[in-house]
Formats: C-alpha cells, sequence, structure tokens
C-alpha cells in the first residue's frame, strides 16, 4: 500500500483534523524527522493551508480539534498541540491543552515548530546572508569546521540536510555530517534554496 492508501484506510477518507472529506492531501510534519505513516496526517486543503500560513488562521475553524485531539495517532496529536498553542489567546484552546496529554518526545517534538512562544520569545536563525533559517531546512557549509571534541573536519561544501534549531541561541543549530550529529553555527552556512 502507498502511504496515502494507508493515511486514506486509517481516518475513513476524511481529514483527521477536521474531518472534510474533500481536497485532502497528505501532510507531512516539519521539521520531517521520521515522514511515513508515523510523522503525517491525512488533512484537507483548509487546514494545510492555516496550518502552513498563521496569518490565515480561523480560530473558529479548530474547534474540531475538541475531537481530533483525542486521536490515538501521533501526528494528529502533535498538529493539535501546535495549532491549540498556537490560538490559546482565544481562551478555549488553553482549556483543550491543558487537557491534551503527549509524551515527552512528542511535546519536545511539538514545540519545535515554535506556536508555543509569544512573537517577542521566538528566537530567529538567519544564515551567513541572513536568510532565515528552519527547522527541516538543508545547508551547506561555506568553510572547513573542525568539530569539538574529534578529529574530524566538517568540508567547506559539505550539504546538512534535516537541520535541527537551538531554542535558546539564534547562532546555533544540529545537525548531521556523515554519522556524527554536530552542533554549527549559523555564520559558517547558507540555507539551500527548496526545488520548485
Amino acid at each position: 500500500m502507498s502511504l496515502l492508501q494507508d493515511l486514506e484506510a486509517r481516518s475513513g477518507k476524511q481529514c483527521e483534523l477536521c474531518s472534510a472529506s474533500h481536497n485532502l492531501s497528505i501532510y507531512e510534519m516539519k521539521p520531517v524527522t521520521v515522514g511515513g505513516v508515523d510523522g503525517s496526517i491525512l488533512a484537507c486543503e483548509t487546514c494545510v493551508t492555516q496550518i502552513e500560513n498563521p496569518e490565515t488562521t480561523d480560530a473558529n475553524h479548530w474547534r474540531c480539534l475538541n475531537d481530533a485531539m483525542w486521536s490515538e495517532h501521533r501526528g494528529v496529536k502533535i498538529i493539535a498541540w501546535r495549532m491549540l498553542a498556537r490560538l490559546r489567546k482565544e481562551g478555549w484552546p488553553q482549556d483543550l491543552l491543558d487537557l491534551l496529554y503527549l509524551e515527552e518526545q512528542d511535546l519536545r517534538y511539538a514545540k519545535e515548530s515554535g506556536d508555543h512562544l509569544e512573537e517577542s520569545e521566538k528566537i530567529i536563525h538567519r544564515d551567513a546572508n541572513g536568510a532565515v533559517l528552519q527547522a527541516g531546512d538543508t545547508v551547506v557549509l561555506i568553510k572547513d569546521l573542525k568539530v569539538k571534541g574529534s578529529s574530524m573536519v566538517a568540508k567547506q561544501g559539505t550539504a546538512v540536510r534535516r537541520i535541527s534549531l537551538d531554542h535558546e541561541n539564534a547562532k546555533y543549530i544540529e545537525g548531521k555530517v556523515g554519522a556524527t550529529q554536530i552542533v554549527i553555527i549559523t555564520d559558517y552556512v547558507k540555507k539551500v534554496a527548496e526545488k520548485e
């Protein structure tokens, strides 16, 4: 079975957030770490648009999370937490957030979107050219970097895929070079543009 068929079977061919049955597609949670059935949900165009574009968020649409947050599926619960955290100033989402339980690792993953932070609290990571970096991006090293604690040197031009961000310091990101997970200073990387 394909991923789409698996998600359709799991969801009964309905949006796993609002139960709409039209304009459905696979939505991979960002940053993509697992992908597949565990890292994806089946979502309608309305939900995906509002998840991806916070300025278009219609709080009333998300009252559907009152039901969706009880899903047994990890991805649905994580997206529910993120949207409730984004909308918590409305009042009712905070009540639902207080009831929603996530495993510790899932809560950490949910927080990687930064939806739980106020705008003034958000740390913005920028590459050497000033481009905004987000979790899951691919960057290229713009100079050779000695890896602390080892004899390894990460060479200029090395691509680091699916980076994660340090939510306490705007200068630090993490990623894998070969099999080694390293911390990289943002001044030494350039964001790779997404292919259209």
